[in-house]
């Protein structure tokens, strides 16, 4: 990963130093329940843990051993050996690798979503924020790009929180799902090795028992962990994408903040351009492109190959260090996103109160008109007012259709702002509580 997308404690999650620790521990606390059952001398288990338990691998004498051997886990076997002493021959007993690489594999990917978890509660946090802030600040609602009719800015934040909080809720559950051990020996079927050891492992790592393994644990646990790391991913998108439309030059009812110093142009000095919410953009197609080979790692030959072993070697690191980044990255831009509710007003006015069409056209219908009727005289009275010949409200009283089943007092009523904003308190209460 380079830098520049990188947060320091994810990254180093994802270290070999981290990963060899790991590793340690998964061999160390199996030798404390094999001694427990008689399997292998307590002093050994003791051992293990006093000549290694604080060490720090060395990564390159492992690189060494592993240019030789064409095996990691043998590799850092053989260190470990070199650190033990003798009483080294009683670790990995009746264990295979991907015990020891699953197992840890496991112990990141919770480790990461709790480092996500934490970036989602970031986001929440601030949308809850500004959704309260903004919670009557009118604003044009959009379809396909097309003033549509108000809604407010509190509005929109609250629709984002409710979709990030789906997106936590998910995450939590795929979390639970990913927490699991193996430690069933070749083929998963405990021939050389307790079970008793993998349920002990389990707890002292915080993960429980696989509860039928192959000789991996089964590849659509992880699918399903990074097929909802692109679904967060996704949302993220959705309201950078909906920051940088509010952004644009001729809507500009938002944008992101723009800090002293900042440039947005070598070319031109005026410019402020919606940066981040493009990189979150961008982030979130490099979280995504994670998730098909995820899924492509479910079918695996017989009792396991190692085809998803160079997969999730690049995706493990990649998917959770750039959704860490970008979760934080998108509190930031929430929090300090500049709002102008005046702008938003004059947006919304620019077509000459063409945003009431549908209260007009219901209460034609109400006043005995048939809703084809309807339609065509509203239709007819609002493309002028589109084109910016008169207002539609003006338009519409010089309509003798209109006027007939709505006397002017009755459609003035119509053109009441506060009519689309009633029940925004109803929505909050639904999201919020």
């Amino acid at each position: 990963m380079i830098p520049r997308y990188t947060r320091p404690d994810m990254a180093a999650l994802w270290e070999p130093q981290a990963k060899f620790r790991i590793w340690f521990e998964i061999e160390a606390h199996a030798a404390d329940r094999m001694a427990e059952l008689g399997i292998i001398p307590a002093q050994a288990a003791k051992t293990i843990w006093d000549k290694a338990g604080d060490v720090a691998f060395d990564v390159e004498r492992i690189d060494e051993i592993e240019r030789v051997t064409k095996h990691d886990v043998i590799a850092f076997l053989t260190h470990l050996a070199e650190i033990v002493g003798p009483e080294a021959r009683f670790v990995h007993q009746g264990m295979t690798s991907s015990d020891v690489l699953d197992t840890c594999l496991s112990v990141q990917l919770t480790r990461a979503a709790d480092m996500l978890l934490a970036g989602m509660d970031k986001v929440l946090a601030a949308l809850k924020t500004r959704a309260l802030e903004h919670k009557d600040t009118v604003c044009v609602g959009r379809s396909h790009g097309i003033h549509a009719e108000p809604v407010t800015f509190g509005l929109k934040m609250a629709r984002f929180y409710a979709e990030m909080e789906r997106g936590k809720k998910r995450l939590e559950a795929a979390r639970e799902e990913i927490a699991v051990c193996a430690i069933s020996g070749a083929v998963g079927t405990f021939a050389n090795i307790d079970p008793s050891v993998e349920e002990h492992v389990a707890e002292k790592l915080g993960l429980k028992p696989e509860p039928i393994s192959t000789q991996v644990i089964p590849r659509d646990r992880h699918a399903a962990f990074f097929a909802t790391l692109g679904l967060i991913a996704s949302s993220i998108e959705n309201i950078a994408t909906e920051i940088r439309h509010l952004q644009r030059t001729e809507v500009l009812e938002a944008e992101e903040y723009f800090s002293k110093g900042q440039k947005g142009s070598s070319a031109m000095p005026h410019k402020r351009n919606p940066v981040l919410t493009e990189n979150l953009t961008g982030l979130a197609r490099l979280v995504r492109m994670c998730v098909v080979p995820a899924m492509e790692n479910v079918a695996l030959w017989h009792e396991r190959d190692i085809s998803h072993s160079s997969v999730e070697r690049g995706i493990g690191p990649d998917a959770t260090i750039h959704l860490d980044f970008a979760l934080n990255r998108l509190a930031g831009v929430i929090e300090n996103l500049v709002v102008y509710p005046e702008r938003m007003l004059a947006n919304m006015n620019s077509l000459n109160g063409l945003i009431f069409s549908q209260r007009v056209l219901l209460a034609l219908t109400q006043a005995g008109a048939s809703r084809e009727d309807a339609y065509a005289q509203v239709q007819r009275n609002a493309m002028p007012a589109w084109r910016g010949e008169g207002l539609f409200l003006d338009n519409l009283k010089a309509d003798k259709d209109v006027t007939d089943k709505l006397p002017v007092e009755e459609l003035e009523a119509l053109f009441d702002l506060d009519y689309h904003t009633k029940n925004v308190d109803v929505i909050f209460k639904r999201v919020f509580g």
